[in-house]
């Protein structure tokens, strides 16, 4: 009934789609045959380690990654030396052996390794186990602070956080920039105001990725009206400030960092009955954030495990409604 009442209804013009990232894929990534155990073990007898690309067409946060930090020789040249780097789509239907044996699609292998942003950054020793995953962006410095510690094989030593406060120590002077939507502690979150999901700014002092996003979600209506369906707090990653977190326990902010992993400033953590949903752990600009947190204020994580299917079915959405999105916003 739906199909005949929608097929009856006249074609809605959708408003415009901006932002949409045009990039190429370099020619020096390796043609492979895409079995995964050979090309660790080929990357390996070359004195190198096997790098995972995913990606979507259109993804701007991907032509950056290609744009930017690829456009740098010296990037380039690292990478070239250290990794041999293959492309995967994730939607695409390209068949992959991965590390298990099993023979599946570009698009089920990563559903299976769980891919919700792009790019995706995933990094395997000698023996074909994953020793950093990278989940978005990061800028040229940082990206190669990451290429160097999987490099180096320091994750046997430090884990990455450490290595990356070590090429960037956190700053010991300055302060956070406070916003009214972040809760005043104490942060106990086991006590979410009407039961709301919660959202765990972790930021550092003198932080420009923390002050660009922070000037960014002030000064968009549309976060703003998401970000009330949230219960906000915001702690400095290296600080010492009590809380509860929602399983009950009690700890600081530099602790709690600590388990999580927490490597990149800032990220956001966000939770929903008392258990972690997703992680926003690389530069996202506006729509992206929102589609994020719609992604967990609606619930919609409970039906739809794809974030990004989400995102498009979000955009579409908008666009039906007149609205113009830029999803380099």
């Amino acid at each position: 009934m739906l199909g005949l009442m929608s097929a009856s209804l006249p074609a809605v013009e959708k408003a415009e789609l901006r932002g949409v990232g045009q990039f190429e894929i370099p020619a020096w990534f390796k043609s492979s045959f895409l079995d995964l155990p050979e090309d660790v073990a080929e990357a390996a007898r070359g004195g190198k380690r096997l790098m995972l690309y995913f990606g979507q067409e259109g993804c701007p946060y991907c032509a950056e990654l290609f744009n930017k930090n690829f456009s740098q020789a010296h990037i380039v040249e690292y990478t070239r030396r250290h990794f041999d780097a293959i492309d995967l789509n994730m939607w695409g239907d390209r068949e992959v052996t991965d590390f298990s044996g099993n023979v599946l699609p570009e698009k089920e292998l990563a559903a299976k390794l769980k891919v919700w942003f792009t790019p995706t950054l995933l990094f395997f020793n000698e023996k074909g186990e994953q020793v950093l995953r990278i989940n978005g962006y990061y800028p040229p410095h940082q990206f190669l602070a990451a290429l160097q510690y999987v490099a180096e094989k320091q994750e046997n030593r430090v884990t990455f956080r450490e290595y990356l406060a070590k090429q960037a120590p956190p700053p010991a002077k300055g302060a956070l920039h406070s916003q009214p939507f972040f809760a005043k502690p104490p942060h106990d979150l086991t006590r979410s105001p009407a039961g709301k999901p919660v959202a765990v700014f972790f930021e550092q002092k003198d932080c420009a990725g923390c002050d660009r996003m922070q000037e960014e979600m002030a000064g968009n209506p549309a976060t703003l009206d998401l970000l009330k369906r949230f219960h906000v707090i915001q702690l400095d990653r290296w600080g010492d400030m009590p809380v509860v977190m929602p399983t009950g326990r009690k700890t600081s902010a530099r602790q709690w960092a600590d388990e999580l992993g927490i490597a990149y400033v800032p990220t956001a953590v966000l939770y929903d009955a008392g258990k972690e949903v997703i992680r926003i752990e690389a530069m996202f600009k506006g729509f992206h954030v929102q589609s994020v947190l719609d992604y967990v204020a609606s619930g919609a994580y409970q039906k739809q495990p794809s974030l990004q299917r989400f995102i498009r079915e979000r955009a579409d959405h908008l666009r039906e409604q007149g609205v113009v999105v830029d999803i380099w916003k």
